[in-house]
């Protein structure tokens, strides 16, 4: 057999076939950096493990109230060292990223205090726990206001003042716009790090050292919270290196491995843990209650896997971004920009290309190949989505995946990839499809 019957008997063409090993030989000047990195993190991850001696008695099974759990404990002990915090808090309560998100939000802004979120409208999903935000413009001579849902759990219902300010025509932060919205009262600057299912770039954690020396200079009291999902063990260092006082993201996703079954995580300041612990669970219990349940292992197996999982996926990510390049569609990122997060988005030009494009990653699936995507309604989404994901665990976006709202300009999210070499053919077959039409 040689190499092309590899592909041709998953149904993938000769030019195809040509135009991918094209990028993929493009590729190989970009995945020296990307295992750099990965070399980095790994390191630091075994560190952490060392730091916190993890041994077999870590994978305990704790039930109850989950008191005195010691592996729950060393496994925060792991996240806190591995993403360069103070502290952590890693539960496998947390159901998923927006969940996290919003048990940080509403357990520390209260009536009467301010959030500001410096990178505009967030993800769909956490809308509605902001309840209604006033977007301001570049010049903050007009305010547009957008009310998601009316329930009393939603922080405008609680008395919070929820503002968010646009990033600039070139996608950055707009630090002029940011200080002049700051205001005595201003909880918490809330920064959203990946791109979610916007065009803007995904920001750098570095960017976040520019947002605390202009917090600390304006309102020092101010807390930055950062919405880290799909940014961990993508760059070097986590926002948290670079001042923010936050970070929350999933378990199901990058940290996870595609090995964790649930659950989420917080690093940050100790006291501000505390505080979201006591809202996670309630005030004098804290962090202490919340049994482990069994899956200590499988969190740790995670976050030890996934500086090198998450390589995997940013090399599949750069390759999709050249084979569709190299086919005529526009992507973002480029192959050669830096990269926050490890979200690739392929812009189409119509629905059925999106559609076609989502039928071809989940042929690649392990899972569930068999099965055609279809677009549906979900929760905290304003329009028909399509989804890919033959995944080993539910939703797992670690896991290769695609998906996109069926809206103008119809742009696929792809991400994800326990393999580079599944991740690779999932493009290839994604671009099969599209050009079948």
């Amino acid at each position: 057999m040689n190499h092309y019957d590899l592909f041709s008997q998953f149904g993938i063409s000769r030019p195809v076939y040509d135009l991918a090993l094209s990028a993929s030989e493009e590729l190989e000047q970009y995945r020296k950096s990307i295992d750099l990195i990965a070399e980095k993190r790994q390191l630091g991850v075994l560190k952490a493990f060392h730091q916190a001696h993890i041994s077999e008695s870590s994978f305990n099974f704790k039930s109850g109230y989950g008191y005195d759990d010691l592996g729950r404990d060393q496994i925060e002990e792991v996240f806190a060292a591995a993403m360069q915090a103070d502290k952590a808090l890693v539960r496998i309560q947390f159901s998923s990223g927006t969940h996290v998100l919003a048990t940080c939000l509403r357990g520390l802004l209260h009536g009467g205090d301010d959030v500001l979120i410096a990178t505009g409208l967030p993800y769909d999903t956490i809308l509605p726990t902001f309840g209604e935000i006033d977007l301001l413009s570049e010049t903050d001579e007009e305010v547009e206001n957008f009310k998601y849902s009316s329930s009393r759990q939603t922080l405008a219902a609680r008395g919070v003042t929820v503002r968010a300010i646009k990033l600039t025509a070139e996608g950055k932060l707009n630090l002029a716009g940011i200080e002049a919205a700051i205001l005595p009262e201003t909880r918490m600057l809330y920064v959203q790090k990946s791109r979610g299912y916007s065009s803007r770039r995904a920001l750098l954690s570095e960017e976040i050292a520019e947002l605390k020396a202009l917090v600390s200079r304006v309102n020092p009291d101010c807390i930055i919270m950062v919405d880290n999902c799909y940014g961990e063990f993508v760059e070097q260092m986590e926002p948290t290196a670079y001042g923010a006082d936050l970070i929350a993201g999933s378990l199901i996703k990058n940290p996870g491995a595609g090995i964790a079954s649930s659950g989420g995580y917080v690093c940050g300041r100790d006291d501000l843990i505390t505080e979201v612990a006591e809202a996670m669970t309630a005030v004098g219990v804290g962090a202490e209650i919340g049994p482990s349940l069994g899956f200590n292992r499988e969190i740790l197996e995670g976050i030890y896997f996934a500086p090198q999982v998450v390589a995997a996926s940013l090399a599949g990510s750069c390759f999709a971004a050249l084979l569709f390049q190299k086919a005529g569609f526009s992507v973002a990122p480029l192959p050669e920009d830096l990269r926050g997060d490890l979200v690739q988005t392929i812009e189409m030009k119509e629905a059925e290309q999106l559609k076609a494009f989502c039928e071809g990653v989940q042929a690649a699936a392990p899972v569930d190949a068999h099965f055609t995507p279809i677009p549906s309604a979900m929760p905290g989404y304003d329009c028909d989505i399509i989804m890919a994901s033959g995944s080993f665990i539910q939703g797992s976006s670690i896991e290769l995946s695609a998906d996109g709202p069926l809206r103008p300009p119809y742009t696929a999210f792809l991400q994800g990839g326990l393999n580079f070499w599944n991740a690779r053919l999932g493009s290839m077959l994604a671009l099969e499809r599209v050009l079948s039409l």
